[in-house]
């Protein structure tokens, strides 16, 4: 990417982007959470000034959305963003769609500082890298001192303009055939909550407790988690003796970056869908380990990850939807999400990786975190993290019913791995 596109005062939607906007309600908020506990209080003031310093870096956040004829585009906002106290549940509604509503808050409560952000404007892997450089920020203006290094987007420096880009576009090969188009999944039948909650539950477990136990069945931490998670809801079935007409399918987000040289800070992820379909008897956890390792593998290659990214990118290519006026674009939208969306997936369960911090900084930070956004018929989701020897692994529900966390974790224990929940929940 050029430097004067870097430097514009304008910006398309990323291809994942684009759907945010108009499925946005107050139960699918598109909002996530990254989040970082300190070793000691937050003190606003300071905050703010690193807020301040930090924004700059990453103008590509520093926007507010527009409306234009044919599509959403974010406009360079001028505007300082202000951070707030945490007072409501989190990954609640954001007014982004308004006029001079930034779409993301940064907010703090007591050890934590919280990033908000809409999926319209990056994915977890960009919301990180903004969260950790604020957190950087804020520890040096404290007085903390560590050595510079570049796993960290520093206060001042020039952003990269291959980060601004759209990587889904870069990557599009338009001959290639399109996957074959997932089943209808089994949903959960639990009440929502009433609007503006969402219940949090998070267990905290020894890194190495559960790589020993992965290594052990030959899987990887997101293998061995969702092979879990489908053993859950299998047991769920079985106990609750619902009649599931559809297999269990789970939306697993894969990052891009990893198999394509991209340096994007935009939304730059598909999922893949494992799926089991307990219809035709009970499954050992092995030998759902055994398909979930299979499946995600075949899935997991550039030859079938571009074959997503064909299919996500081409249907905005004709030009007849690129001249469709934006209020239809919208309207067609919501119909295709409620229809195809959600209701493909039974849950999802995203694992954002290992987060490394320089040696003089990491002291600094007890723990991160992930939220993931809340879905109205995906009312069960899994968003993990790990740092620092332990990992976070954080149900983000719509329901106050709990039973899946509970057979997921009680799971976990019955493999000889602790694990110390705990709850947003008001007792």
């Amino acid at each position: 990417m050029k430097r004067q596109d870097a430097d514009k005062s304008w910006y398309r939607l990323d291809n994942a982007g684009k759907l945010f906007p108009s499925i946005t309600s107050t139960r699918i908020s598109t909002v996530f959470r990254v989040s970082a506990t300190l070793v000691a209080p937050v003190d606003k003031s300071l905050l703010q000034d690193a807020l301040d310093a930090v924004i700059p870096r990453f103008p590509y956040f520093q926007v507010t959305l527009k409306r234009g004829l044919f599509w959403y585009y974010f406009e360079r906002s001028h505007e300082q963003p202000r951070v707030e106290e945490e007072i409501f549940y989190p990954c609640m509604f954001l007014m982004y769609k308004k006029r001079g509503v930034f779409p993301f808050r940064v907010l703090y409560f007591n050890r934590r500082i919280s990033l908000e952000i809409s999926h319209s404007v990056t994915d977890g892997t960009g919301a990180l890298e903004f969260l950790k450089s604020l957190v950087a920020e804020y520890a040096r203006i404290a007085g903390v001192s560590f050595a510079r290094d570049d796993t960290i987007c520093h206060a001042g420096d020039e952003p990269d303009p291959e980060e601004f880009e759209d990587s889904f576009r870069a990557y599009y090969q338009k001959n290639i055939p399109q996957p074959h188009q997932v089943s209808r999944a089994y949903l959960f039948p639990f009440e929502l909550l009433p609007k503006g909650e969402y219940s949090i539950v998070t267990g905290i477990m020894k890194t190495e407790e559960i790589l020993e136990v992965s290594k052990r069945h030959g899987a990887t931490v997101t293998h061995y988690f969702t092979a879990l998670y489908f053993d859950a809801v299998q047991q769920y079935l079985k106990v609750s003796g619902e009649k599931n007409p559809s297999p269990v399918v789970l939306n697993v987000p894969v990052n891009l970056r990893r198999l394509f040289p991209s340096r994007t800070m935009r939304n730059f992820f598909v999922s893949i869908t494992p799926s089991l379909d307990f219809r035709l008897g009970h499954f050992s956890f092995e030998e759902i380990l055994a398909q979930v390792k299979h499946a995600m593998g075949m899935m997991a290659t550039t030859q079938y990850l571009r074959q997503l990214i064909c299919r996500n990118v081409k249907p905005e290519m004709p030009l007849m939807v690129r001249l469709m006026p934006l209020y239809v674009k919208k309207l067609v939208t919501r119909l295709i999400f409620r229809e195809f969306g959600e209701k493909n997936n039974t849950s999802s369960i995203s694992n954002l990786g290992n987060i490394i911090l320089p040696d003089g900084l990491a002291p600094f930070v007890e723990r991160f975190e992930f939220y993931p956004p809340p879905g109205k018929q995906n009312v069960v989701k899994i968003g993990i993290v790990s740092y620092a020897g332990k990992v976070y692994v954080t149900f983000g529900s719509l329901t106050e019913d709990k039973i899946i966390e509970r057979y997921f974790f009680r799971k976990i224990r019955k493999m000889g791995i602790r694990v110390k929940i705990e709850t947003n929940a008001l007792v």
